[in-house]
């Protein structure tokens, strides 16, 4: 079992920064794939970023170039750091973790926390 606890949310400008953490319980961390997805109101949650137990790092198309997401496993955590931030970044951001591979369907993950939410003013 592993819970999650999303902090770092807020309200920034566009083209603003934000660095989103997700703090994880639980033993064997680097044994799980974290995710980062967002959901907008009235929208389907979509897919943001990952960090495969393996070490390799993917991303939606919307945030190449601009978020970055990192993991350490002494800390058990995993960071997404949003530069260049715009008005449709804005949703609550949710972290997901799963044991294995995960990929970027919702579906894939067991695990998530509560969503920090992320506001872009334009």
């Amino acid at each position: 079992q592993v819970q999650l606890v999303e902090s770092g949310g807020g309200l920034v400008q566009a083209g603003g920064s934000l660095r989103l953490s997700c703090a994880a319980s639980g033993r064997a961390f680097s044994s799980y794939t974290m995710g980062w997805f967002r959901q907008a109101p009235g929208r389907k949650r979509e897919f943001v970023a990952a960090f495969s137990w393996s070490g390799s790092t993917y991303y939606a198309d919307s945030v190449k170039g601009r978020f970055t997401i990192t993991r350490d496993n002494a800390k058990n955590t995993v960071y997404l750091q949003m530069n260049s931030l715009k008005p449709e970044d804005t949703a609550v951001y949710y972290c997901a973790a799963d044991l294995g591979y995960s990929g970027s369907y919702p579906n894939e993950y067991r695990y998530w926390g509560q969503g920090t939410q992320v506001t872009v003013s334009s």
